[in-house]
C-alpha cells in the first residue's frame, strides 16, 4: 500500500510504500488484548504488602482461658479478627509479569500496525526535526496537519529539539523505533511514522 509523505510545514514530499505483510494483515483482536495485558501486568510495581499474624507486634499471651468464659476460644490478639492483628492472606511483594513468547509479541506489534492502517490512522512524516525547541511552533504545525492525539515514532535516535518541543503538548508521545509498543499505538488516535522509522520497522519486522 502507498502513503503520502508530508512535511511539518504541510507540504507533500512524495509517497512511500508500506509493506502489506506489516500493514495489511487481517487484525486479530485477541493478540492485541494479550499484548496489552502483558504490558500492563509487567509494569505493575507489585510492592504492596501487609503484615501477617506472625509479623505484627504484640504479646503472645493467651487472652482468655480456654474453657468457661462463655465466649470463643482465642490464643493471642495478633489473630486477624482483632484490631491491630495481622491480615489473613494479605498481599505480598511479587512480580505481576506474565510470560509471552517473543514471536507472539512481534506478531502483536505487526497486528497493531495493521489495525492503524486499516483505520486509515497512519501518517507518514518526512522528518521529525526542528531548528528550535519551541512548543508553540510545533503545536501550530500539528494543528494544521490535523494531528491532535498522536504517537510519533522516529528513527533510532530522537531529534532533541523535537522531543523537547513535543513533551509539553497534551496527548502527544514521541518514541524512538526501539520504544514502539502495542499499548502506546492503541492508546493514541493516530500513529505518525517518519521515513526513517518506516525503514527501521521494515528491517525489524519483515
Amino acid at each position: 500500500m502507498k502513503a503520502d509523505v508530508m512535511t511539518l510545514a504541510g507540504d507533500k514530499a512524495g509517497t512511500i510504500d508500506l509493506k502489506d505483510e506489516i500493514y495489511g494483515l487481517e487484525v486479530r483482536g485477541d493478540l492485541l488484548h494479550r499484548m496489552v495485558t502483558y504490558q500492563l501486568a509487567k509494569r505493575r510495581a507489585g510492592t504492596h504488602r501487609a503484615k501477617e499474624r506472625n509479623e505484627v507486634s504484640g504479646s503472645t499471651r493467651k487472652i482468655v482461658r480456654q474453657k468457661g468464659s462463655g465466649g470463643a476460644r482465642h490464643g493471642n490478639r495478633k489473630a486477624p479478627q482483632f484490631r491491630g492483628g495481622g491480615k489473613a492472606h494479605g498481599p505480598k511483594v511479587r512480580s505481576h509479569a506474565i510470560d509471552m513468547n517473543k514471536k507472539v509479541r512481534k506478531l502483536a506489534l505487526i497486528h497493531a500496525l495493521s489495525a492503524k492502517a486499516k483505520d486509515d490512522a497512519i501518517f507518514v512524516l518526512d522528518a521529525a526535526t526542528l531548528k528550535d525547541p519551541k512548543t508553540k511552533g510545533l503545536a501550530t504545525a500539528m494543528t494544521k496537519l490535523g494531528l491532535s492525539n498522536v504517537l510519533i515514532i522516529d528513527g533510532p535516535e530522537l531529534d532533541r529539539n523535537f522531543a523537547l518541543a513535543a513533551r509539553n503538548i497534551p496527548n502527544v508521545d514521541v518514541l524512538p523505533t526501539e520504544g514502539i509498543n502495542v499499548y502506546d499505538i492503541l492508546r493514541r488516535h493516530t500513529l505518525v511514522l517518519t521515513k526513517s522509522a518506516v525503514a527501521q520497522l521494515e528491517a525489524r519486522l519483515a
